[in-house]
């Protein structure tokens, strides 16, 4: 077999993540791919980027206003939308498979909205179904791809008993 549990087979949602930052260095991309390579077809993980604000003669508010409004034109309307900001709530691997297999059974798919530099909008968060936080830690914006999509295929294994995580 293909060691995707039977649960799985059919019902699949599709992960989205729409980021701010469209020239970042190749390690970056290599790292998300190969994690999104490693999620079954039936919860595929895609990337979608949108260009940074112009910070010529702009301020704080209006970057953040114009980024955001690029992110929401990539959200669609069913979306359940996660957003990752700095006041969200932190939580486990272990609570972010709950999380998965919850999104998963609801069966809408799911966007994460990542801000640039400057982080998200209000208007981003107050579209967000959730607010989450990936660390106390502070993490350049392109990492953050790459450990949103390593914390996901994580989450799926731990739901699938695959043994890359051993918790």
């Amino acid at each position: 077999m293909d060691g995707i549990p039977d649960g799985y087979r059919n019902s699949g949602v599709k992960l989205r993540l729409v980021a701010v930052g469209t020239r970042l260095p190749d390690w970056v991309s290599a790292g998300f791919a190969e994690y999104a390579r490693r999620l079954p077809r039936t919860m595929p993980l895609q990337l979608f980027e949108v260009p940074a604000a112009n910070r010529r003669n702009q301020g704080l508010a209006q970057i953040r206003a114009t980024e955001a409004a690029k992110l929401l034109a990539q959200v669609g309307g069913d979306d359940w939308v996660v957003a990752l900001d700095v006041e969200g709530k932190t939580c486990s691997t272990e609570k972010l498979a709950e999380k998965l297999e919850g999104w998963r059974m609801r069966g809408s798919d799911v966007t994460f909205l990542v801000g640039g530099a400057d982080g998200l909008a209000e208007d981003c968060l107050t579209r967000a179904n959730e607010t989450i936080s990936l660390s106390a830690f502070t993490f350049p914006h392109a990492l953050v791809r790459v450990i949103l999509a390593e914390q996901l295929y994580r989450a799926w294994t731990l739901l699938t008993s695959h043994p890359y995580h051993r918790a």
